[in-house]
């Protein structure tokens, strides 16, 4: 996966931060780009994160390619800010304190593994997302998440809570694991 151009980044971001203030009536319409790039148009799984003074204030995404980047983006934007079941809905007061972040993710990949240790073993911390799941149950983490959880045992233990299961639930036959990069970029950084 290569690297968007700081004009592809700068887009994505603006159309995160006007689907969002389209919906909160905050702005006409949404803003699209005029001439989108290739990059923007190819479908790819992608999240937004939505920071509010430093603190988690929204997070969702698609792991899976259903649209374009565009697309993807906007429909993640609105849902990290209205539909993320841990917060409220996003208001019209806090969206101009709101630090937007886009993670565009590669195709998760099967990580094979024998025993929990071997698990261990293969995980790279600050490098690879994780989804985690058995039968029905399934959950994510961004690679983001490994800079306040840096230890890979507490790592998947908070991942398999996430996805409602009991905290060891990582040593379980039947565990299938998956792994993904990011290339991630904020309102912040530009």
């Amino acid at each position: 996966m290569s690297d968007l151009s700081r004009q592809e980044r700068e887009k994505l971001l603006r159309v995160a931060r006007s689907a969002i203030a389209a919906a909160l009536g905050a702005a006409d319409q949404m803003e699209k780009p005029d001439s989108p790039t290739p990059a923007l148009l190819r479908p790819q799984g992608c999240f937004v994160t939505l920071q509010k003074g430093g603190a988690l204030r929204g997070c969702i995404g698609m792991l899976e390619a259903r649209s374009s980047l565009l697309e993807a983006v906007e429909e993640s934007a609105k849902n990290a800010a209205f539909h993320d079941p841990r917060f409220s809905p996003l208001t019209k007061e806090e969206l101009e304190q709101v630090d937007i972040e886009i993670s565009r993710l590669t195709v998760p990949e099967d990580l094979h593994f024998e025993t929990p240790d071997d698990l261990l073993e293969k995980l790279k911390p600050g490098e690879h997302g994780v989804i985690l799941g058995i039968g029905y149950r399934r959950a994510t983490f961004l690679p983001q998440v490994w800079e306040q959880v840096p230890d890979k045992r507490l790592f998947l233990e908070h991942l398999c809570r996430k996805a409602g299961m009991g905290r060891n639930c990582w040593k379980e036959k039947g565990l299938s694991v998956q792994v993904y990069r990011v290339e991630h970029f904020s309102e912040k950084d530009l």
